[in-house]
């Protein structure tokens, strides 16, 4: 494996830098103060700007007036997001055209992922399930009726879907299979509830009542949801690596000024080694993300299937982000918790990502079953 960046590649981390320096994570109320959600949408014009800039289309081919880009790019401008805690849909609308482009029928393809890599059509994706821990694909049953297909079940907690124009919603067959099916906001046969994240953002529970599908909307080319489960898994470790290392940053910052007995409490040895055990979770955090971001964008073979990796990348971004907000709060003192200061943010941002697409225990279960199934040497 070679992990150095592309040309390309490190454009598109350029890019996003340029697009989200101006970009404040006080931009909104905080999630402490607010007793509902921080905002009614995400941040619109932040959207605009990194269409402009071609940050979403980086999965397109050129001839969806992409840059052909793979999941390790795409990664690398999620880690520049979750910096600043940028509030657009980057990973879920991304990920989800990429994945009408990869394995819709020609009629979605034609058009879908054109506008929404202008940034015209925002997409995201019911990958949650009904609790957050059974397999988002069983929450919704999914049988074909002549020219359409009818959903009936539930998915909680989808992100940005009161913004979202397609919500990607798994469901199975009772014959196993697994089918992508693109539900329009409001569509006849759903209702779409309001639920609060830790991060004060809004998150949707989305019920479908015999909600009807056209055939071309629904995607049952196998491994569809495999592959768009283990881009948004990918996704979100790069999401928590960008968080943790911001936070790394500002802990730094502040035990090098603030003083104890004359002297910056990062000169202390227990300060120290706490800091350093969390330099070395975010090392590790990132090795294990750039494997399974390579693993997706290359198809490569390996001892198990791609998603052991994803499996791998997800347990450290999870246990990892979760220790370093931890100690930096622990270091910051009393200074952590004040509302006017960004790091208390992060550590909601950071409980939402440690969650999101299942916990560390989750992802260490689906490990045991890849390792059970495939015999090692």
């Amino acid at each position: 494996m070679d992990f150095t960046f592309t040309e390309e590649q490190q454009a598109a981390v350029e890019a996003a830098k340029g697009v989200f320096a101006g970009v404040s994570p006080d931009g909104v109320p905080s999630p402490a103060l607010s007793p509902g959600a921080v905002a009614e949408h995400f941040d619109r014009p932040l959207w605009a700007r990194l269409a402009e800039a071609d940050l979403l289309s980086l999965l397109l081919d050129e001839e969806s007036g992409g840059a052909g880009l793979d999941a390790v790019a795409l990664c690398l401008v999620l880690r520049e997001s979750a910096k600043v805690l940028a509030r657009v849909p980057l990973l879920e609308s991304s990920a989800a055209t990429a994945a009408v482009q990869r394995y819709g029928g020609g009629e979605l393809r034609a058009e879908l992922p054109t506008r929404a890599g202008r940034g015209e059509l925002v997409l995201t994706v019911a990958a949650n399930g009904r609790t957050g821990h059974d397999p988002a694909e069983l929450a919704v049953t999914a049988r074909q009726d002549g020219a359409e297909w009818v959903l009936d079940g539930a998915q909680t907690a989808i992100p940005w879907a009161g913004d979202a124009d397609l919500v990607v919603v798994p469901a199975h067959t009772d014959t196993g299979r697994t089918v992508l099916a693109l539900v329009p906001r409001g569509h006849e046969g759903t209702v779409l509830a309001e639920q609060i994240s830790t991060t004060g953002e809004r998150l949707g529970e989305l019920r479908l009542e015999s909600a009807r599908i056209t055939a071309p909307h629904v995607i049952g080319a196998p491994g569809a949801w495999e592959w768009l489960r283990d881009l948004l898994t990918t996704g979100t470790c790069a999401l928590a690596l960008g968080l943790g290392e911001e936070v790394l940053r500002m802990t730094s910052a502040y035990t090098s000024k603030r003083e104890q007995f004359g002297f910056p409490v990062a000169t202390f040895q227990a300060v120290a080694v706490q800091a350093a055990d969390r330099y070395i979770d975010l090392r590790a955090m990132e090795a294990t993300l750039w494997q399974a971001a390579w693993r997706i964008s290359t198809g490569a073979g390996g001892a198990l299937p791609a998603s052991g990796d994803v499996a791998v990348a997800k347990i450290w971004a999870s246990e990892g982000v979760r220790r370093v907000v931890q100690t930096a709060q622990h270091l910051h003192g009393g200074f952590g918790a004040d509302t006017e200061y960004a790091l208390h943010r992060y550590h909601a941002w950071a409980k939402h990502l440690e969650l999101s697409l299942g916990p560390a225990a989750a992802h260490e279960e689906a490990l045991g079953d890849l390792l059970a199934a495939h015999a090692l040497g």
